[in-house]
């Protein structure tokens, strides 16, 4: 398993390398500690709209395309992504190219010019996405099911954001938000793969080293307000198939307790031979795609079933579902299946692991949101710890009627209909 260094650099950014001499490829990966949730409602989206406009142009290469057109005469892969509390910027290339991808990923991060014209052009592009997510209703059901929980505050709000929003933005909000966030105590540069170690950090210093040593900007501390009812979220469309996100409020990442759920989640919908997939795909035949998951944020988190189903099977398929709730609630999971589920998370990890880059997003989501970093050995060692009957604590703590939540995109707009579902099945959740 690989092993890693962390250094932190006089102005307070953080670097983590991670050898790997075998590999054919190397990975560049910039994280900083900036994304919809530290936005306010004025600017939500921005962080999103910032990510792209971070490619239309340097001081170094200030011209539309350099970057693209470099990177790809590189032969290399390249992305950026934002998220909730973190954006990143990536580039990955055959391992003798990494001082030149490493160098342009730099340029991109430290040196950007914003220039009027190109933000005016990705305006256009953002707002397309902002379509296109509309018309992917899997995904979309998840943000409804995030503002459901969260309510009108950042961990509530799209990632994209809204578009009257973001034809507002301006230049100036665009320069005044990235001074706030990307300051080098937010900053952390990961590289993974074959490399020369000294060489590197040498280069990464040399990019980064005047990097301005600034305060960190915090983002607001998420409202929990206590549930008391299940809460119900439609959203009317006409469509071939019903999306659901049936879910509920759980803990945040330093939460030692999230092993244990992930274990939960693995059991429940983790693959084709959990229960969800063998109850609602193999014998009701009324799901293509049917899982379970946890999400673990600095301050919050949460556990969700989804599903996309045939609409004259949604009602039973929740009933399946909440009686598949109750069921871990009730009775202890089987030695050979609780194994079974452990075995499955750890080959994954391991089998993730494979590559540079998911070596890279491994070490460097952990250290960018919490701090510190669990290994993969440490990991597998904390999976397999996990018993019975802490799952079965966990289910009993989560799983209570009130505390339920459902988002729903489909051809309803009646949600009596899924209050009555709720109420038949008190006797199973209570």
């Amino acid at each position: 398993m690989a092993e890693f260094k962390k250094i932190a650099l006089r102005n307070g950014l953080r670097v983590i390398l991670i050898p790997r001499p075998q590999s054919l490829a190397s990975n560049v990966l910039i994280l900083v500690e900036a994304g919809s949730e530290y936005e306010t409602k004025k600017i939500n989206g921005l962080s999103h709209f910032l990510e792209h406009l971070m490619f239309k142009g340097t001081t170094k290469r200030p011209m539309p395309g350099m970057i693209a057109e470099e990177l790809a005469s590189l032969g290399a892969q390249s992305n950026a992504f934002t998220g909730e509390e973190f954006t990143g910027y990536w580039a990955k290339a055959e391992s003798h190219k990494l001082p030149k991808i490493l160098d342009i990923v730099s340029d991109l991060y430290l040196n950007p010019i914003f220039n009027p014209e190109e933000i005016e052009k990705e305006r256009g592009v953002i707002i397309e996405e902002i379509n296109m997510y509309e018309d992917t209703p899997a995904r979309r059901v998840q943000e409804l099911f995030t503002s459901l929980i969260y309510g009108d505050q950042p961990a509530g709000w799209d990632i994209a954001g809204q578009k009257e929003v973001i034809r507002k933005l301006a230049r100036e909000d665009f320069v005044s938000y990235r001074n706030a966030h990307y300051v080098a105590s937010k900053t952390l540069v990961v590289v993974a793969g074959n490399m020369n170690e000294k060489k590197t950090l040498a280069e990464i210093k040399n990019s980064f080293g005047g990097l301005e040593r600034r305060p960190k900007a915090q983002k607001k501390k998420t409202v929990h307000k206590k549930q008391t009812t299940p809460e119900i979220l439609l959203k009317f469309k006409e469509s071939d198939q019903s999306h659901l996100v049936l879910g509920v409020k759980a803990f945040d990442i330093f939460d030692k307790r999230r092993y244990a759920l992930q274990v939960l989640a693995d059991v429940l919908g983790g693959g084709m031979s959990s229960r969800l997939f063998k109850r609602v795909r193999e014998e009701m035949g009324a799901a293509y795609y049917v899982n379970s998951s946890a999400d673990f944020y600095i301050d919050h988190g949460h556990f969700v079933v989804s599903a996309g189903v045939d609409h004259t099977k949604i009602q039973n398929v929740l009933k399946a579902a909440l009686a598949e709730l109750a069921r871990l609630r009730d009775v202890p999971v089987p030695e050979k299946e609780l194994q079974k589920s452990k075995d499955h998370l750890i080959g994954n990890l391991i089998l993730g692991l494979e590559t540079s880059d998911e070596l890279a997003s491994f070490y460097g989501g952990q250290e960018i949101l919490a701090g510190s970093i669990v290994t993969p050995a440490q990991l597998i060692a904390k999976v397999r710890a996990v018993t019975a009957s802490e799952i079965q604590a966990l289910a009993k703590l989560l799983f209570k009627k009130e505390q339920l939540n459902l988002a729903i995109i489909g051809p309803y707009k009646d949600r009596e209909v899924f209050k009555k579902v709720f109420k038949l099945s008190s006797g199973v959740l209570r």
